[in-house]
């Protein structure tokens, strides 16, 4: 009896399978008889042809459906987040990493919702926009408050800084890369507060070896003193490394610093600067050429913008080659806005030395960077007593000092004399500076 049922099933089986044959035999003829005039047996000749085509199609599709999962995967287990929305910014799809950064737990793979709806970023819709609008790939930073419904859990949940990377995909879409900068940036604040507290700690016992030092100058006669003297310049430019460090922590934690502003006369204070720095120029037979109006006044704090030129001409100074001279240009711009014509303030300072390699000028304004060594060490830093010590913070310090000011600085070099060209631009002019001079 089983026997019997096995085969009984068999048979149907195969006739089933038949039936299937005809019918697709019936279907295809069907189908090329509008199309052709020639005779069945013709015909049936390119049944079989059509059968392998139908099968490289289902295979291609089955080849591109498995492209699109192992695709699929690939972004689901990168370390960044990536999303897709269709032309009416309704979320597609994101990997694990955006749901994650953006707090998309709730959100199943099944659900098209407009994505502001998911995620309260007008950042964000805003990047998108901008994206299919220009059709180009953009970037934007900024800082994701992320939102809850449950009010109990609103402390543990922490503002995270963004940067996203879209690109304009066909039919409107857009593709967005997620990258969570929170993690490096408080690394970078641990690591800041870490060398403040150090720095704090160092000064107190380099002020007692310079105190010792001190009296070792007084009571070593030459030629023993002259270590003396090596060791107190070590001193200080310790004591100068941990002094600045510090002023630049202070000031990167407080961008807008509390600036003592007032009216500054900034030719007479270059020049001041230049009387303080002429002994080092005498050196190398430096000199310092002015151009631009006789008298300019900003609104700013006059012991910072000192500290400015002083770092900016004591570098120039260092790098020039001997027998040359030091450029200042200013000139005052005026700039068009919402508000009608505001005036601005540039300073070019520009030296004869050896200038900035391309490499380097990227990074000239960032702590303890050292590039190009030909602008790292110069003929006076080993002989010099009394120049400004070099410990790689003082452009840095510069930059932060101009921000706070609302101002700027940019590192070129110059086309004609080939070397380095710091560009300063104020926008606190005062009123008696513009009837003399604009352009």
């Amino acid at each position: 009896m089983l026997l019997l049922g096995f085969f009984l099933g068999l048979a149907v089986g195969i006739g089933f399978w038949v039936w299937q044959q005809v019918q697709l035999n019936r279907y295809l003829g069907r189908l090329l008889r509008p199309l052709t005039s020639h005779s069945y047996n013709m015909r049936l000749l390119l049944i079989p042809g059509l059968r392998q085509e139908i099968a490289m199609v289902k295979q291609q599709r089955q080849d591109l459906q498995q492209s699109l999962q192992t695709y699929q995967d690939v972004l689901d287990f990168a370390p960044v987040g990536y999303l897709q929305v269709d032309e009416e910014n309704q979320l597609l799809w994101c990997n694990q990493q955006a749901q994650e950064i953006l707090y998309l737990q709730k959100w199943q793979p099944e659900q098209v919702r407009l994505l502001l709806e998911l995620v309260r970023s007008y950042e964000l819709d805003h990047l998108i926009e901008q994206t299919r609008d220009l059709q180009k790939p953009q970037t934007g930073e900024w800082v994701f408050h992320p939102s809850c419904d449950n009010a109990a859990e609103m402390p543990t949940i922490k503002s995270l800084a963004l940067r996203a990377s879209s690109l304009p995909l066909p039919n409107g879409q857009v593709g967005v890369f997620l990258e969570n900068r929170q993690p490096l940036l408080d690394i970078n604040q641990i690591r800041d507060r870490s060398f403040s507290d150090l720095a704090h700690e160092l000064r107190t016992p380099l002020t007692s070896i310079r105190l010792v030092v001190e009296t070792l100058q007084n009571r070593l006669e030459p030629p023993l003193n002259r270590w003396v003297n090596r060791l107190m310049q070590e001193v200080d430019r310790l004591i100068n490394l941990v002094q600045s460090w510090l002023e630049l922590t202070q000031m990167e934690a407080n961008p807008h610093m509390q600036l003592q502003a007032k009216a500054v006369e900034l030719r007479s204070l270059i020049a001041s600067v230049w009387e303080t720095l002429e002994p080092l120029a005498q050196r190398q037979h430096l000199s310092l050429a002015y151009s631009g109006p006789e008298t300019l006044w900003i609104k700013a704090d006059k012991a910072r913008i000192y500290q400015v030129f002083l770092n900016l001409l004591d570098n120039s100074i260092k790098y020039s080659l001997p027998g040359t001279s030091i450029h200042v240009e200013t000139k005052i711009l005026l700039t068009k806005d919402n508000d009608g014509a505001s005036p601005i303030l540039e300073i070019n300072l520009i030296d004869s030395g050896v200038g900035f390699s391309e490499v380097d000028l990227p990074h000239v304004f960032e702590r303890f960077y050292r590039g190009d060594k030909a602008r790292t060490h110069s003929p006076q830093d080993d002989n010099s007593i009394g120049a400004i010590i070099g410990n790689g913070l003082g452009l840095a310090i510069v930059e932060q000092i101009l921000l706070a000011h609302g101002g700027s600085i940019k590192a070129m070099n110059h086309p004609e004399t080939g070397g380095a060209w710091m560009q300063l631009q104020f926008h606190e002019v005062m009123a008696n500076s513009l009837s003399q001079d604009y352009s």
